[in-house]
């Protein structure tokens, strides 16, 4: 059974009454992701009144990423390669077969900046339709956003009243600058209101860098133009929205999502392998960002393969997404980053909660 709702398509199955389990399905440029959620709906009861669904309610039983590079070749042709849908379609097999093991009961799963601009997008979600029974669906940018920023919401530190936002994303990277809510700043545990004030999304993603410049990872002087590029189209952003006024005064805050960034923190922090309890919310200085992208950079492309924290799958990308990064930092000078691994999913499965218990309401 399909339930279409406003900006929602959920599938869901007979069961979802009693013994309701999330899935959160994000594919993207580079990857395809997964989160399973289990509820207890008598804590969402007692929760949700106090407007806490996203701190309440839920437990995580399973999760999956795989890089898919499904964007893989469409600066070229506007088009999804067979080989890069294929690959999405595989990774989402096991999506479905995890899913259907979990006993998933309502699902949103959906697709972004690849889908958008390729020219048969429609190809994977038929095919995914088809052959894997899921209901595939291609977000705008604006809605993409918005549910980023409602799963990094509860990172966000409710006594520093303004914040930059920015997800550095396979074909595009997505920065957005928001105002905490007043009337809510001071409420510990509460999920924090906030107003988008701006946002801005820039050409430069990690696969599309990486295929433009084919020596990218051997040039110090194309890292450098990069940087550049995305330092100078981002300070048109920051003069416009007077955010350097804020930065002087301290009253703002710099939230980072994306590969790019976790992948950093985990270099950084010297962790054997990625946990992701140990690098989500975690604090990183302007200063120590510097030094760890210098590391990678100073890096062979064997050394960043056999990374425990970096691996095969991102041993180029890393590479673009740290000047993609730098050029952040310098036009954002603020004194310490805060790394974000969560986003589109986790604000999926905190507007699935809202949705179950009005279901339950009823």
């Amino acid at each position: 059974m399909t339930v279409a709702t406003r900006n929602y398509i959920i599938s869901r199955r007979v069961d979802s009454a009693h013994h309701p389990v999330l899935g959160a399905i994000d594919l993207g440029t580079n990857s395809c992701r997964l989160l399973v959620a289990s509820v207890n709906i008598a804590s969402l009861k007692k929760t949700f009144f106090r407007r806490r669904p996203n701190l309440a309610g839920w437990k995580i039983i399973d999760s999956f990423a795989k890089i898919v590079r499904l964007g893989e070749g469409l600066h070229k042709n506007s088009e999804l390669s067979p080989e890069a849908i294929q690959r999405a379609l595989d990774a989402l097999k096991t999506c479905r077969k995890k899913m259907d093991f979990q006993g998933v009961t309502y699902l949103r799963a959906v697709a972004t900046e690849a889908c958008r601009r390729a020219k048969n997008g429609y190809v994977l979600v038929e095919r995914a339709k088809q052959e894997l029974d899921l209901d595939i669906e291609i977000i705008n940018g604006q809605e993409e956003a918005r549910l980023a920023l409602t799963g990094c919401a509860a990172i966000l530190n409710p006594v520093i009243p303004y914040a930059v936002v920015f997800d550095i994303g396979g074909g595009s990277t997505e920065v957005i600058w928001l105002r905490l809510l007043k009337e809510h700043r001071r409420r510990p545990g509460y999920p924090i209101p906030f107003e988008v004030i701006d946002s801005i999304s820039l050409p430069y993603g990690v696969v599309t860098v990486s295929e433009s410049y084919a020596q990218f990872a051997s040039s110090p002087e194309i890292h450098n133009d990069i940087r550049i590029h995305v330092y100078q189209e981002l300070m048109n952003f920051v003069e416009r929205n007077q955010i350097q006024s804020h930065i002087q005064d301290h009253s703002i805050q710099l939230i980072g999502s994306s590969g790019t960034v976790t992948t950093l923190a985990a270099v950084q922090a010297g962790l054997n392998h990625y946990e992701r309890r140990l690098i989500d919310g975690l604090f990183i200085t302007g200063s120590d960002l510097h030094q760890v992208s210098q590391k990678i950079l100073n890096m062979s492309v064997q050394e960043r393969i056999h990374h425990p924290c970096i691996g095969a799958g991102r041993a180029d990308l890393v590479v673009a997404g740290t000047a993609i990064l730098q050029g952040i930092c310098d036009a954002l000078p603020i004194p310490q980053l805060r790394v974000a691994d969560r986003g589109v999913r986790e604000g999926i499965l905190s507007e699935l909660l809202v949705k179950i218990q009005n279901l339950n309401s009823q």
